[in-house]
């Protein structure tokens, strides 16, 4: 850690900044918080404008800033974590099919052109039509601690999907999944299927369509994609789940928090929904 203060009073998170480090440029500071150099109370922030209180502990962090061009939309990285903002249609990991058009060969890549014997592993996945927030980790023992504490570290898994006609908000909703062949998962009982935890609430909505935060407290697989159907109100473009036909999947994972178990930190890791969604949106009355 490079830098620590203690907020004198309450206000927004960059002109605290200016207060605190008055010895350093507000380019600088700007840098830091860009770049995810910004903890406050111990958890990473890049929301210039985010709310801070008296007593809050603010630290500037070393950065690991990348300085080679990519073609990546990356989002964070530090001796830890590769975060990036993968798009649609990208997978996150090779299939017998497909081997180099995947978000981890690309990463991989990347890493090693700028050091060949650096290394990078994967720490979950998103399916392949859904964009957003696609984290990396730099070290295998953080990758196992993480993966087999996965309930443990991992706070919040947030999602934000656009589907057809209006649902009910709803918190914790629970039902049981069960994988039927390599590509399908239907809704079954509890004696055959795994839980699955679902919270939803609707952020706007018209005749035809509804925009839905999702949160998930269970990782089953195609998890939102089955509920959502489930509850009849099916995902844009989800052609196998009974969306209607779109140019894409319009499911976004907006926002990760993490704890890393090595050093403590909790990171939040962010993704803007994209314009499609709201383009979507707008356009049907």
């Amino acid at each position: 850690m490079l830098m620590k203060g203690k907020v004198l009073e309450k206000g927004e998170l960059l002109e605290t900044l200016y207060v605190l480090f008055k010895d350093l440029s507000k380019k600088k500071i700007k840098n830091y918080l860009k770049d995810g150099g910004v903890l406050v109370n111990g958890k990473v922030v890049t929301k210039f404008n985010t709310p801070v209180k008296k007593n809050d502990i603010i630290e500037l962090s070393k950065i690991n800033k990348t300085h080679k061009k990519s073609n990546l939309d990356i989002i964070y990285e530090d001796e830890y974590f590769f975060v990036i903002n993968k798009p649609a249609g990208l997978l996150s990991i090779s299939t017998t099919k497909e081997k180099e058009k995947t978000a981890y060969h690309q990463v991989r890549e990347f890493i090693k052109s700028r050091k060949k014997n650096d290394k990078i592993f994967v720490l979950h996945r998103l399916d392949k039509d859904t964009s957003g927030v696609l984290v990396f980790v730099k070290d295998n023992t953080l990758k196992n601690l993480l993966q087999n504490n996965w309930d443990k570290y991992v706070k919040t898994r947030e999602y934000v999907a656009l589907v057809t006609g209006n649902i009910k908000d709803v918190d914790d909703y629970t039902c049981y999944l069960k994988e039927i062949g390599p590509d399908k998962v239907i809704v079954t009982n509890k004696k055959e299927g795994k839980i699955a935890v679902t919270s939803l609430k609707t952020i706007n909505k018209n005749n035809k369509y509804s925009l839905v935060k999702v949160n998930i407290k269970t990782g089953r697989r195609n998890q939102i994609r089955v509920v959502l159907n489930h509850l009849n109100s099916p995902i844009v473009g989800d052609k196998k789940y009974g969306g209607i036909k779109s140019n894409r999947l319009y499911l976004h994972a907006s926002k990760l928090t993490i704890t890393n178990p090595l050093n403590n930190k909790t990171y939040t890791f962010e993704s803007s929904v994209p314009t499609s969604f709201k383009k979507v949106f707008k356009n049907e009355k």
